[in-house]
């Protein structure tokens, strides 16, 4: 009795690890992410890009920049495409389109690897439509 209850324990385990790993696999695909490192032409301070988004998709446009210096993000979009800038290792936004405008503007606080994250919204995200957006993209 206490080897069948031993392997029907192992057996809920088991079958809670695989529906655990098949739930987050599946997720996974739906959330199919891309980025993007940014470098600018020579010369230039600023660059533009012109692309799309789709459902709950996001993309990263990732640019190096250095203390003191000012990002400038303008995003073009018909739909309900949105940006924010993240710091350097972080998830949290410094700047968020979706509530302070699709055109911005920041004062850099330190130096590394910032990210442009470009996502959906609203009826775009939740329908799986596909936004057509330009962005431009300035460091000074």
């Amino acid at each position: 009795m206490k080897n069948f209850a031993l392997a029907s324990t192992q057996k809920v385990f088991a079958a809670v690890a695989i529906t655990a790993s098949l739930t987050f696999g599946i997720a996974a695909p739906s959330l199919a992410q891309a980025h993007t490192v940014v470098h600018f032409s020579r010369g230039n301070d600023n660059g533009y890009v012109r692309s799309s988004i789709r459902g709950e998709q996001y993309h990263d446009y990732i640019l190096g920049a250095k203390a003191g210096q000012r990002m400038s993000v303008s995003l073009i979009t018909k739909g309900t495409a949105y940006f924010n800038i993240l710091a350097p290792g972080s998830n949290q936004a410094i700047y968020n389109s979706s509530t302070s405008g699709n055109d911005g503007s920041v004062k850099l606080s330190r130096s590394g690897n910032y990210t442009v994250r470009v996502y959906l919204m609203g009826n775009a995200k939740n329908r799986n439509q596909t936004v057509p957006f330009e962005l431009s993209v300035g460091i000074q």
